[in-house]
């Protein structure tokens, strides 16, 4: 016996072909198109069976009302008077019977019969003569002493009657029969259901084509996610989804895109981090590696040797703590925010950069302490300054100028910011590297020619720091005129006066509850001059 190959129970198919025809009967959408035919299926079902038993009931009533209707009207003519003699019927039931079948004229599918002494008397016309042949029947209308009504089959189909007694003194004389054949009337009901079904199937059919098109349309975007989850690969995740709408569907496809640019920057971040690991440690290994290759036994030599590797391991010691910095700058606990007095923090500053080196170091503006205070991680933003002072020594000489300053000013948007700069005189910034200056290992002409063994990634933290504040870091410069290094960021508070700043320059005092910022009361200084201005060395920062 031959079996059909694509049949899914079929005994020699495969396991993959098994598994490829449950995927197709396991689809959502022709899971969701079977379901929604078979709930349609249901419904015209039971609609069609209500209707039918609705009209079928209909029709009993109808029936039951017209037969009693001509029952009535006989008992009408049978209070009136003869029309042959002018008297009253009184108790001639032939006269009754005879004068009401002249008159009366039975509707659709009635017939009227009428019994005399219990024996067929006359019939209305058309009336089917069979039921005068059925003994049974006729003995049942006969024996009614009081109005009756029935259904029974007969020769000529079942029929619904109303036998109606006509009573002489305390007998009856005669009987009344009012008879309805409900055949031809239940025919036109089941061919109206059987319109009914034909139409309901062609809705059926167009609703499964519709809802087969619709379902398509609606589970689109499911398509495309995982057209796009087969697409991304461990190299490029820049593909996604593109999402219309606002329905579950396009949230569900927007939560995609956010969970591929989150992999997307984690991945970029890793790979960005190791590649910092390589460019920044290849140098300082070179080196250890060379004078290890180099090593003798002159003790001298060998104490020289050491000292390199030593100073060498401690640079790469800082290489590996500042990329774990710029690692961790995304992170939400990478600040801690604390209230900041800006005039002890800039003294504070000042007195700590004056140990970089042999400097002219001045505080060009700073609020007085305890008037302005602001919400930041003093441990952080004093990083980034000395990062900024440290670029600042490397690139001026013994003596020169080096300028601070604070200030609190109204920001583009209305809120309060804080700027706080270094300023220096040194050769200034070549405006061809400008743009890429806070970019990891990007480095100035002047740098490359002072440290050609530094790395660059000391503006890389700065603008690290900065962004983490919500801020931004910017520079003003120009070849021979210096440069100035400006930081701007939220000053974290609604910018009223506060009076509650005595512990605000202290990294461990508790945040008070109503901490504040307010702008200096001076006006804010005007920008430095060109002549105080350099290009900064984008380095690690001293130790």
């Amino acid at each position: 016996m031959s079996t059909n190959p694509t049949n899914p129970t079929n005994p020699t198919m495969t396991t993959d072909e098994r598994r490829s025809w449950r995927r197709r009967l396991g689809n959502i959408r022709l899971r969701v198109v079977v379901g929604y035919v078979a709930l349609l299926a249901a419904a015209l079902s039971v609609s069609t069976l209500v209707i039918r038993q609705v009209l079928l009931a209909r029709l009993d009533d109808d029936i039951d009302r017209a037969l009693v209707q001509e029952v009535e009207e006989l008992r009408l003519l049978a209070g009136g008077t003869d029309p042959a003699t002018g008297e009253p019927f009184g108790d001639d039931a032939k006269s009754i019977l005879d004068t009401f079948l002249a008159r009366s004229i039975p509707a659709d599918n009635e017939a009227f019969y009428t019994l005399l002494d219990g024996t067929p008397y006359l019939r209305s016309f058309d009336a089917p003569p069979e039921l005068f042949d059925d003994d049974d029947l006729i003995d049942r209308w006969a024996s009614a002493d009081r109005p009756a009504s029935g259904t029974a089959p007969t020769a000529v189909g079942e029929i619904r009657y109303l036998a109606t007694p006509l009573t002489t003194g305390d007998e009856a004389s005669a009987t009344f029969v009012g008879v309805h054949f409900p055949g031809p009337d239940r025919t036109e009901i089941s061919e109206l259901l059987r319109v009914v079904v034909i139409a309901g199937g062609i809705v059926l059919v167009a609703s499964a084509a519709l809802a087969w098109s619709l379902a398509g349309r609606v589970l689109r975007p499911v398509r495309d996610l995982t057209d796009t989850a087969r697409d991304i690969t461990e190299t490029d995740l820049s593909i996604r989804i593109p999402v219309d709408g606002d329905d579950e569907l396009a949230e569900l496809g927007r939560t995609f895109n956010q969970m591929l640019d989150r992999l997307e920057r984690g991945f970029r971040d890793q790979r960005g981090f190791l590649d910092d690991v390589a460019h920044e440690l290849r140098t300082p290994i070179t080196i250890v590696q060379g004078h290890l290759d180099l090593l003798t036994d002159d003790p001298a030599e060998r104490d020289d040797a050491v000292a390199v590797i030593t100073d060498e391991l401690e640079r790469m010691s800082r290489y590996v703590s500042d990329l774990l910095l710029l690692a961790k700058a995304e992170r939400p606990d990478f600040l801690d925010h604390r209230p900041i007095d800006l005039g002890e923090f800039a003294q504070a500053l000042v007195t700590r950069v004056r140990g970089l080196g042999d400097r002219d170091w001045v505080l060009d503006d700073a609020p007085p302490p305890g008037h302005t205070a602001i919400l930041a991680d003093p441990s952080r933003l004093s990083q980034a300054l000395l990062n900024l002072a440290s670029n600042a020594v490397q690139h001026t000489d013994t003596g020169a100028e080096i300028g601070v300053g604070v200030e609190v000013v109204t920001g583009a948007t209305g809120a309060p910011v804080a700027r706080i700069w270094v300023r220096d005189t040194g050769p200034g910034i070549d405006p061809a590297t400008e743009a890429s200056l806070f970019q990891r290992h990007a480095r100035g002409v002047s740098s490359r020619e002072g440290r050609p063994e530094g790395m660059g990634i000391g503006l890389s933290i700065v603008d690290a720091i900065a962004v983490a504040h919500g801020g931004t870091v910017a520079v003003e410069s120009a070849p021979g005129q210096g440069a100035t290094f400006v930081v701007t960021i939220p000053t974290g508070t609604d910018g009223a006066p506060s009076d509650d700043v005595e512990d605000a320059g202290d990294p461990d005092a508790p945040v008070p509850p109503s901490a504040s910022a307010t702008s200096s009361a001076r006006s804010a200084p005007s920008a430095p001059s060109a002549d105080h201005r350099m290009e900064p060395h984008v380095e690690e920062p001293l130790p």
